[in-house]
């Protein structure tokens, strides 16, 4: 870079760095140091992922410089007198080897707003309408109807539609917290598999669970808003068999936090996988791999995820595809449950 680019670059509010082949520090402006509280001087040398702790970071610049193109890093939390701040990070491939890193600071902070963006919010406001219509549909099907079987699953109806009619209404109005009560993690997801049963074309249903799963403090209509969500778009993808699985993970990092113990909730499926060129914006708003799709089910469901101190996650490959739900165990709890099973 040049000393009149340089010089340029320096009064951008964006943090920029620029580093070498293995991901070294050649350069980084006064906004990112600000940004991560380092001197610029202390900056110069260090390695990509001790600069922002984050070891993804690592690999998706590692990828960047390989495949020769940009990769998006959304949502990395920064160490420093900023810790705890979200931003997105652009990694792009610059001439002679070097990577650009350009650090985005997110306008939104969860101590100013609502965790909810305004996409989800006229998701919400959208729904309550066409709601009200399939509860009333569902109501007069259930009178007329004399097959209890039948009555049963127009109730199941009328009961989910209550259950998102309240949660968009909590998403739209100043009372949109999630409401934290001890749930029993394993009657939601059984909740969430007499759904997955009533589809029109149900894949087999597997089940496994951890027994030693204790209740959680959270919001249980909205967690299993988060595991419904994947289990449909598994079901979407084509998925033949959806397996929900239930375990206590150890030594688990959520965002800028290490807990000694966690809980994670799977749902694996054997679809086609995650498209290669949606692995990187999978999480935001509008992005969809049907055609027909919103692209609001899985941005809602990482929302939710974060506002219970968790994150979702996911790997893939044709075949198998694995979402994980991540959610933290107080202290105590955790010390309780150190010495139960951690299976995968």
């Amino acid at each position: 870079m040049s000393e009149h680019s340089r010089s340029w670059v320096e009064q951008m509010s964006t943090g920029l760095a620029v580093v070498d082949e293995a991901l070294r520090v050649q350069w980084i402006n006064s906004a990112l140091a600000e940004l991560l509280g380092l001197g610029l001087r202390h900056a110069q040398g260090q390695l990509l992922q001790g600069l922002l702790q984050d070891a993804k970071i690592a690999e998706q610049a590692k990828r960047s410089l390989s495949e020769q193109r940009t990769v998006q890093c959304r949502g990395v939390l920064l160490p420093g007198i900023q810790s705890g701040q979200r931003v997105d990070v652009a990694l792009q491939p610059l001439e002679g080897g070097s990577l650009l890193v350009e650090v985005h600071a997110l306008a939104e902070t969860p101590s100013t707003v609502s965790p909810l963006s305004a996409t989800l919010r006229g998701f919400a406001h959208e729904v309550k309408n066409p709601l009200a219509g399939l509860r009333g549909a569902a109501q007069l099907l259930q009178r007329r109807l004399e097959d209890p079987d039948m009555q049963s699953l127009a109730g199941m109806v009328i009961k989910e539609a209550d259950r998102l009619a309240a949660l968009a209404n909590r998403l739209l109005h100043h009372d949109g917290a999630p409401r934290l009560v001890a749930v029993n993690l394993h009657k939601l997801m059984e909740r969430v598999g007499e759904l997955i049963r009533a589809e029109p074309s149900p894949p087999r249903l597997r089940q496994d669970y951890d027994p030693s799963l204790p209740d959680v403090e959270g919001d249980a209509d909205r967690l299993q808003q988060v595991l419904l969500n994947l289990a449909r778009n598994a079901i979407e993808a084509g998925a033949k068999t959806l397996t929900l699985r239930s375990r206590v993970e150890h030594g688990v990092r959520l965002g800028d936090r290490m807990f000694r113990s966690a809980l994670r909730l799977d749902v694996m499926d054997d679809g086609p996988g995650v498209p290669t060129a949606l692995r990187d914006t999978l999480f935001e708003p509008l992005v969809s791999g049907r055609v027909d799709g919103t692209g609001l089910g899985l941005a809602l469901s990482r929302e939710i995820a974060y506002e219970h101190g968790g994150e979702l996650r996911y790997v893939s490959r044709p075949g198998e595809t694995v979402f994980s739900l991540y959610l933290p165990l107080p202290p105590r709890v955790g010390a309780a449950v150190s010495t139960g099973r951690s299976n995968g």
